[in-house]
């Protein structure tokens, strides 16, 4: 398996991991085979993925049923499934995470998207669930919103992983890293030991060249000067945020500052690709695993996703190339009159909503699941 272009990616120091969970793919054995024949290391969540699992299977329905039965709420039972399937998973990649020292091996649960905004309501679950979950390979998944970067700062004070999720724009990755730091140095103050402390600053890749792409055709439409510069910037500024993205990565882990910390044994906070499965279909099923390959990154990709890297991927270092033609991209955009952070902030704002539709879902698919009561 060494031709494999998945384990390739490790060589380079790229971690794969799924954006996938089912129980079926854990008890099956197949969750155990893709970390031992395709050097998986790690797996992340959310509430649209649970949503289709359990909805689209039968699995869950006697857990479902028997706790419908004992009079447990949609809510209740909806944690109780996450946090069974997470642990499960996590104690699969178990000794993965002992073997790299507690570099990978994680899996990713996210608090309730509700509490986006709300930054007690936040910190409260986030401990809550890190506590019921009782592993130390778990990040807990909260969004970048403003109200979350102090929930940050205080998690990793007191040596919870997080996961910080929904990363557009480069202003918030910048205050993200700064929340991470300052966490790590809070706890250092204390005392307490940061060596096992991990987090990963998850920066959504696709959905900017959704939106993007969407702006630029209007540009193209509309024939003139602007549509030749619109052309050759349709499906490259996502992969431009992420290179400079990156760039930032290095500047603030490579600092006086961050190098303090690390020799008490501090980590960095790796950039995580996420959203990298392709939606347009003109582009190639594999373009947002490619083009970001590079030292102490993770990519999180969709089981279709994976699928085709191990098919068709030519694994290469490419993040650190072309870095002048990425910053010339996101240069070009302003010229067409398009702001990258007004869109950024738009693209968080949709994310949170759209983490919370399918959550609602969810409920509903829950009760609908529950048997009626006869009287």
């Amino acid at each position: 398996m060494n031709n494999n272009p998945l384990k390739q990616l490790e060589t380079l120091g790229q971690s794969i991991w799924l954006d996938y969970i089912r129980r079926d793919l854990i008890i099956s054995g197949g969750l155990r085979h893709l970390i031992e024949e395709d050097g998986l290391r790690g797996m992340t969540s959310n509430p649209s993925i649970f949503e289709k699992a359990i909805d689209d299977c039968n699995v869950y329905d006697a857990d479902i049923r028997s706790m419908a039965l004992a009079g447990k709420d949609a809510k209740t039972i909806y944690e109780a499934l996450t946090q069974h399937d997470i642990r499960m998973a996590a104690d699969e990649f178990r000794p993965l995470y002992e073997v790299t020292d507690g570099r990978d091996g994680y899996v990713s649960l996210e608090v309730n998207p509700s509490l986006a905004h709300d930054a007690k309501g936040t910190l409260e679950e986030a401990r809550r669930l890190w506590t019921a979950l009782d592993r130390p390979n778990i990040f807990i998944k909260l969004p970048a919103t403003t109200e979350g970067l102090p929930v940050i700062q205080q998690l990793i004070s007191e040596g919870i992983n997080v996961n910080v999720t929904l990363l557009f724009g480069l202003p918030r990755y910048r205050q993200v890293a700064e929340a991470y730091i300052a966490g790590i140095e809070a706890r250092l103050a204390r005392g307490n030991a940061v060596k096992r402390v991990a987090s990963v600053a998850s920066f959504f890749i696709s959905r900017i060249d959704t939106l993007v792409d969407y702006l630029l055709e209007k540009h193209i439409a509309q024939g003139g000067k602007t549509a030749d510069m619109a052309k050759m910037l349709r499906g490259q500024v996502a992969i431009a945020s992420a290179k400079m993205a990156y760039q930032v990565y290095k500047e603030i882990f490579g600092s006086d500052r961050f190098k303090k910390l690390a020799v008490q044994d501090a980590r960095v906070q790796r950039l995580l690709w996420a959203s990298t499965g392709a939606k347009n279909p003109d582009y190639s099923d594999v373009k947002y695993i490619e083009a970001l390959i590079g030292p102490d990154t993770v990519n999180t990709a969709p089981m279709e996703t994976i699928d085709a890297y191990r098919n068709h991927g030519e694994p290469e270092a490419r993040l650190e190339q072309d870095i002048k033609e990425a910053s010339q991209v996101l240069e070009q955009l302003s010229e067409l009159g398009i702001s990258i952070d007004k869109l950024t902030g738009q693209l968080e704002d949709e994310g949170v909503k759209k983490f919370n539709k399918p959550f609602d879902k969810l409920m509903a698919t829950l009760a609908k699941k529950q048997p009626r009561q006869k009287y």
